[in-house]
This record gives structure tokens, C-alpha cells and sequence, in this order.
């Protein structure tokens, strides 16, 4: 087992959240409620990368902005039908997931 930290983005509703982190190259690893109707808590993950998405109110402010690190932003880019910025040290999209977390996308420069 390696220490990692792993980000908590509040979501109003999983299955949707789920949905548009597909679309990045996440798949849903697990989902937890403690009672049938309750809130969900679900785990996605993309190669190393791990994300919580949680419908529990208090767990994460919306509007959290993540940086994530992959090989190819411009298969990001495509998918999401936005433009490739160049910054000094990387290739970069910037996403709003469909409850207003911020997602900043880069492949680094060599």
C-alpha cells in the first residue's frame, strides 16, 4: 500500500457525477450509503488517479478546484469540445464538472 492523498468533491447527485467523470477516463470503483435513500459516497478512479464524490452535505464545498495530471489533454480536450491552453509548464483544459467543482487538466511540457 502507498500514502496518497484523495480529493472529496460534494456532488447533488452521484449517478450523474459518475456519468461525467466517465467522460474523463474514470471508472466507478464502489458506492456506499448507510441506509437505502441515504446519501451516496462513491469512489472513481482513472489509472493512479482516485476521486470521492460525496452527496453528504458538509464533506466538500462545490466550487473545489482539482489539478489532474495525464498523458494526453488533448484527448480531454477533444471530448470535452474545449481549446488547449499553453501555459509555462503544461498543456491545459479547465472543466466544471455538473455541480461546479473546477477540474484544471494538464499534460506537462518536457
Amino acid at each position: 500500500m502507498s500514502e496518497h492523498a484523495i480529493p472529496v468533491l460534494r456532488v447533488q447527485h452521484a449517478p450523474t457525477a459518475v456519468r461525467w467523470y466517465e467522460r474523463l477516463g474514470f471508472t466507478q470503483q464502489w458506492e456506499h450509503r448507510f441506509e437505502p435513500g441515504f446519501p451516496a459516497f462513491v469512489e472513481v478512479a482513472r489509472g493512479g488517479m482516485r476521486l470521492f464524490l460525496s452527496e453528504h452535505t458538509g464533506d466538500a464545498r462545490p466550487g473545489t478546484l482539482v489539478y489532474l495530471q495525464v498523458v494526453d489533454v488533448d484527448a480531454v480536450a477533444v471530448e470535452f469540445g474545449v481549446a488547449v491552453d499553453d501555459a509555462p509548464w503544461a498543456r491545459e483544459v479547465e472543466l466544471v464538472d455538473p455541480d461546479g467543482n473546477r477540474l484544471r487538466v494538464g499534460t506537462p511540457k518536457e
